[in-house]
């Protein structure tokens, strides 16, 4: 008897016998439980009772959406957000936590368990704000929200911390047996003991790094390697845009005794780094510029600063401190990053040898605003932020909802084509012979470079290009950056651009002035 072939289309399974005809069938079905636990059960594929004739059991692949898997906020009351903001998988289940927008400004969001069957359970209700996620390797815990998960699922919950914003947990510098550190996105950090489930709040972080009163401090990510504390914040609004402000940061602490150092002041949403293969620190943010990212490498003495790469941005629609959500750098399949930002995905390696950034390069252009994303019996799964009117400010939103993408981590390559814009120096005073930051190059199939003085200029302004073929970036003595070309403007001329040839690439470009001079110089990439 010839196998069944199994196929999904929308939210049916087809299934094909060896008599060639076709039934469909529903892959899910809805059971609601009433009180605090809503349990929503997807039944698993047809088997040979169920009228299927193959003598094996069926198939089971899917891809896509699950409706039924899908987090809400109440409709009544306030109205806010219900994000998804952190997604963990452990002990054979995927945990899941919703967001509203500010604490108490909604109903209905929670901390949810999905199993193996698909089968989604919320285990508690919450009224706050929840992104972060971390494993507690000497514990054998995960920390997601203010709950503490065991390795058989048991649950414990942070008191103190159920009515604060919780952007980010961090391994802790001196106490890592017991305690972690809790960043809250309005400033306050914390060491929690995760034995005694009780939390002291060590800093003021808009205090310590001297966040302008104007601004608002909207802190996104927190991680500990090489001896350091690293946070970010992406405080982004139309004063920074303008640079009457600065109220973003990146910002480092050593621990007990010595003082934070800002590192950036500009917006910075995500740090994250694996302790082998170089222990390079990551951080991502941007300024009116571009997207940047900043690199640490604490293998190498040699590199023990940070590096500054400047990468395009897919959308404008990131660039306030509220659109962005949290894009993130995590590692979906093994010891490769997955890397998303500005609405473009890309891969990113973890290596950094001899202070190099090497292994970085666009994979798709995306709409969807994806919180969080992880790996889950075998899937790629992308969190969302789908449907929020943010008290009532947009009125034809209705609930805010937010559902789950499931697919491969290969899908992505037929997101939208990589596409972007950006520059290396916006309005900059230009010092002469001195290279801008590298930008990324590689990728993209059409590139263009716009350069133009924002001041008056008497004489003839040269700007070399150069190019990095191999993303050293100038580390090795041996492979130093290449002469391009150069674009040139004078009082005649204000303005210069170059279409680089198509199917031309190289890793990394930057750009030398040979005079001082106020200028913009954008690329364009499609």
């Amino acid at each position: 008897m010839a196998a069944s072939v199994v196929f999904l289309v929308g939210l049916f399974v087809i299934c094909t016998t060896c008599t060639g005809q076709a039934n469909l069938q529903p892959v899910m079905h809805f059971h609601m439980k009433d009180g605090q636990n809503e349990a929503v059960t997807v039944p698993p594929p047809p088997t040979p009772s169920a009228g299927n004739s193959s003598s094996h059991s069926m198939p089971f692949a899917v891809n896509g959406i699950f409706p039924a898997l899908t987090a809400t906020a109440d409709s009544g009351g306030k109205r806010s957000e219900c994000g998804i903001g952190a997604l963990m998988p452990w002990n054979d289940h995927l945990y899941m936590v919703s967001y509203l927008s500010v604490p108490d400004a909604g109903n209905g969001t929670g901390l949810y368990r999905i199993d193996s069957s698909f089968q989604m359970t919320k285990i508690a209700d919450h009224r706050s704000t929840y992104a972060n996620r971390i494993i507690h390797k000497e514990t054998s815990q995960i920390i997601i929200g203010a709950w503490v998960i065991n390795s058989t699922g048991g649950v414990r919950v942070f008191d103190q911390l159920l009515t604060y914003r919780l952007a980010a947990t961090a391994e802790h510098l001196t106490k890592p047996e017991t305690m972690v550190y809790m960043l809250g996105m309005d400033g306050p950090l914390w060491e929690c003991d995760v034995i005694q489930m009780t939390c002291t709040q060590l800093f003021d972080l808009v205090k310590e790094l001297d966040i302008p009163a104007i601004e608002q401090p909207h802190f996104k990510a927190a991680h500990t390697m090489n001896g350091r504390l690293v946070v970010a914040s992406n405080t982004f609004q139309e004063e920074d845009f303008i640079g009457s402000q600065q109220g973003g940061r990146l910002a480092e602490w050593t621990g007990p005794g010595s003082q934070w150092t800002v590192l950036e002041k500009t917006a910075f949403v995500e740090v994250t780094g694996r302790r082998n293969f170089g222990s390079v620190i990551y951080a991502m943010g941007w300024d009116a510029i571009s997207v940047i990212l900043k690199v640490y490498d604490g293998r190498n003495p040699a590199y023990h600063s940070w590096q500054t790469y400047r990468l395009p941005k897919g959308s404008h629609a990131y660039d306030h401190l509220w659109q962005t959500e949290w894009p993130r750098i995590r590692e979906v399949e093994t010891e490769r990053y997955l890397m998303d930002m500005h609405g473009l995905f890309y891969e990113l390696s973890p290596l950094g040898w001899a202070g190099s950034t090497w292994g970085l390069r666009p994979v798709s252009r995306h709409l969807r605003m994806i919180p969080d994303f992880t790996s889950f019996r075998g899937f790629l799964v992308l969190g969302g932020n789908q449907v929020s009117s943010i008290f009532d400010n947009n009125v034809v939103t209705g609930q805010s909802q937010s559902g789950l993408w499931f697919g491969k981590t290969d899908d992505l390559w037929s997101f939208g084509k990589p596409q972007g814009w950006g520059g290396v120096w916006r309005r900059t005073a230009v010092k002469a012979h001195q290279p801008s930051d590298p930008f990324l190059m590689t990728g993209f199939d059409h590139k263009v470079l716009h350069v133009f003085p924002n001041q008056n200029v008497t004489d003839d302004v040269v700007v070399r290009i150069e190019v990095d073929v191999t993303g050293a970036a100038g580390h090795l003595p041996e492979e130093s950056w290449l002469p391009y070309g150069h674009v040139l403007f004078n009082t005649s001329f204000p303005y210069a651009y170059h279409v680089f040839p198509a199917g031309y690439s190289a890793h990394w470009v930057r750009l030398v002035s040979e005079a001082d001079c106020v200028m913009t110089a954008y690329f364009h990439y499609t």
